[in-house]
Parts: structure tokens; C-alpha cells; sequence
């Protein structure tokens, strides 16, 4: 019998993938603590994170930030495994399938705004979708929609204008440090 060995060296795009994921991790707790009028209306802060490893690192990058948010986030909150989770994870895939499509769009009108948007709007279309399926399987729960939808819309720009200028003051940054660091697109 052959025995298989596991490599334990993680890799430098391993240290820094902890890293974002963690600050993502970070914001999500705070999203959490945020008292909102409505349930499932939160400001999606860890989302920030989000669109800055898109925006320098790629989709991959990007998508394992985002799930092992979701995990982590689940884990800390007490929520693993209930409905909160499986929203939280609805929400996190639909947005990552839209920003799969969205990195591809010409960066001349595309950028972290317009991503945060899309996501904004895809994560809550995801949720809408996962708890008419499984929740509340009726069609008055659509009738939520309008109110996500502006939260999505409020959000999502306020979102993508702090990572845009995020990116800025990072490139700025990079620039008077005589280099640009490694930056990867899906």
C-alpha cells in the first residue's frame, strides 16, 4: 500500500488569500452587529474586501475569499448550517457568478461600482430565489423585492465607491514605492 502526502507548505497567494479573507471575516462581524430595520438589509461591508481581490487578484481569488467568509462568518455567528447560512451562501454564489461575468466587461465602462452593483443585485436576487424555493414557498415573499432592491442599489454604490477608492490610494501607494505589485485577472 502507497501512502499519499499532503503538501502543508502554503503558498505566498495562501498567506495572502488568509489574509483578505480574514479582513473580510472582520467586516462581515460588524455587518452583523449593525442594527437594520429589516431582516436580511445589511450594508454587505465584507463585500469591499470582495471587489478589492477582484480587482487585483482575480475571480479564483476573489471566490475563496468570499467562501471562506461565508464558512468563517457562519462558524462565528453561531449560524453554520441554519437558514441564515444557506442565504448567506445563495447570496455569496449569485454574486460571484456575476462577477464572473462582470470582470469580463470592457474596464473602460466597468469598474468596482458597476461590480458592486451587479453583485449587490445578484446576491439579492439569490436569496429571493433560495428562500421562495425552500423557506416560504409562496409568491408574496417577492413582495420584498422593491426594499432589497434599494437596499441593494444603496449599498451596492456606496460599496463600490469606498473600494474604488481603496484601489486608488492602493495604486497610488504602489506607484511611489517605485512598482506595481503583481495584480492577476481571473
Amino acid at each position: 500500500m502507497t501512502r499519499s502526502v499532503i503538501s502543508l507548505t502554503a503558498t505566498p497567494d495562501d498567506h495572502r488569500v488568509a489574509r483578505l479573507a480574514a479582513a473580510a471575516i472582520g467586516l462581515a462581524l460588524v455587518d452583523a452587529a449593525i442594527p437594520m430595520p429589516l431582516p436580511g438589509v445589511k450594508p454587505g461591508l465584507a463585500n469591499i474586501v470582495t471587489l478589492i481581490v477582484l480587482a487585483r487578484h482575480g475571480w479564483r481569488a476573489a471566490a475563496w475569499v468570499s467562501g471562506l467568509r461565508v464558512i468563517a462568518g457562519g462558524l462565528l455567528l453561531g449560524q453554520l448550517l441554519a437558514p441564515a447560512f444557506f442565504m448567506s451562501l445563495a447570496g455569496a454564489a449569485s454574486s460571484l457568478l456575476a462577477l464572473a461575468g462582470a470582470v469580463r466587461l470592457p474596464e473602460r465602462w466597468f469598474g468596482p461600482v458597476s461590480w458592486s452593483l451587479l453583485a449587490a443585485f445578484a446576491h439579492v436576487g439569490g436569496q429571493l430565489a433560495l428562500t421562495r424555493l425552500w423557506l416560504i414557498p409562496h409568491d408574496g415573499v417577492f413582495h420584498l423585492a422593491p426594499i432589497l432592491a434599494t437596499a441593494a442599489l444603496l449599498f451596492g454604490i456606496l460599496n463600490g465607491l469606498i473600494a474604488a477608492r481603496l484601489l486608488a490610494e492602493l495604486e497610488k501607494r504602489e506607484s511611489s514605492h517605485g512598482g506595481r505589485g503583481e495584480r492577476q485577472r481571473l
